[in-house]
């Protein structure tokens, strides 16, 4: 493996926690998430070639991509996410110069906290620094969501990778999925802090019902679209629901129900954030897990005992699963000054019920992509 110091660049892009606001983006909605100083880091050289050489630091592999053939590289276990953000970047008009990739991602693989944006984001932004270009971080983020639904198959909106992308230190994203307007929100917790809790579950939104919660709420659009003026499930308020809530089958009015309520949340939770009423930011992340149980049935047995253990503690004011589910993370407003008991008492209560031992990670609030010359 190359050291690292050997590179002329170092590109990073954070993972991203989603406070509130889960599986609303693809509809259009409003979510609020925040980038986190776990990154994957590129560090990157020219090489003078027309290929695209990959190494990790974390793995023995090593691929070799050619420029002109990126189309090719879908089935690679490694590499495959890089292949695909090259050819996005590529396809959007940009150009591609050989080089050598030094890859080192301290985002938790299949955590919910968005390793994979991560990736997209910040070979893009390697790509267009060592070919000598100035890029805007929202195109590169939303090359890199091309790259995510067509090349890896997972058919996400844009939170994962703006928020990898654009985030800043300190800051929330007030991002609006379908205008991308954004309001930058500090997150002061006041006597809380969050803590992210992984259940450490394997599990792949490629392989998991992602894309089919996806394809329901899509049903729910075309049904309701034909009674309201509205452009997107997000659209809809919850009054106007309930008045078309029959013309949807049992299962696509659960996934619509739960996306007009987060909608509803998000907007909630950003006036308590700026009022500083976390009690009240407390109950709406606890709504929101219970809906994604219940209505988008998107938790699993794993995350709910996580959720349900934070919940008991008399520290915890509001947990809930963080991501697209079917595992990942949670995250839980605790009491400051109580963190470590509480982690030490949760982690023990999951392994008690579960096969599984959780795993806790301290990240701060963080800026999105930065780059810097090494050398």
């Amino acid at each position: 493996m190359m050291d690292a110091k050997h590179f002329e660049y170092k590109v990073a892009a954070s993972g991203r926690v989603n406070i509130i606001g889960e599986h609303i983006d693809y509809c259009g909605g409003k979510v609020l998430p925040a980038a986190l100083s776990l990154k994957n880091t590129v560090y990157v050289r020219p090489n003078g070639t027309n290929t695209i050489n990959i190494s990790w630091t974390t793995l023995p592999d090593k691929v070799s991509l050619d420029i002109d053939r990126l189309e090719e590289y879908r089935g690679l276990k490694y590499g495959n996410y890089q292949a695909g953000s090259a050819l996005m970047w590529r396809r959007a008009g940009h150009r591609l110069v050989g080089c050598d990739m030094l890859q080192d991602c301290k985002v938790p693989f299949g955590s919910g906290l968005s390793s994979s944006a991560a990736i997209e984001v910040s070979t893009i932004a390697a790509l267009a620094t060592v070919a000598g270009e100035q890029f805007d971080n929202v195109e590169v983020a939303l090359c890199a969501q091309s790259a995510e639904r067509e090349y890896a198959g997972v058919n996400c909106g844009i939170m994962d990778q703006y928020a990898s992308a654009c985030g800043k230190k300190g800051m929330a994203m007030l991002l609006d999925c379908k205008t991308l307007d954004c309001e930058y929100l500090p997150v002061e917790l006041g006597g809380y802090e969050l803590v992210i809790t992984d259940c450490c579950k394997p599990h792949s939104l490629a392989d998991s019902k992602y894309n089919e919660r996806r394809s329901e709420t899509e049903e729910a659009f075309a049904i309701l679209q034909k009674q309201l003026d509205i452009t997107c499930l997000a659209d809809i308020t919850p009054v106007q629901f309930s008045r078309c809530a029959h013309m949807l089958p049992q299962v696509l009015r659960m996934r619509a129900e739960h996306v007009v309520n987060e909608c509803q949340r998000v907007q909630m939770a950003a006036q308590a954030m700026r009022a500083g009423n976390i009690e009240l930011l407390g109950r709406l992340i606890n709504r929101s897990h219970d809906s994604l149980k219940n209505l988008y049935q998107t938790t699993g047995f794993e995350p709910d005992v996580l959720v349900d253990a934070a919940r008991n503690h008399p520290a915890c004011i509001g947990s809930r699963l963080t991501g697209g589910g079917f595992g990942g993370c949670t995250i839980s407003l605790v009491k400051k000054g109580m963190a470590e008991e509480f982690e030490d008492y949760l982690l023990k209560a999951y392994a008690r019920r579960t096969s599984y031992n959780a795993v806790c990670y301290h990240a701060e609030i963080s800026d999105g992509i930065t780059v810097e010359k090494t050398v």
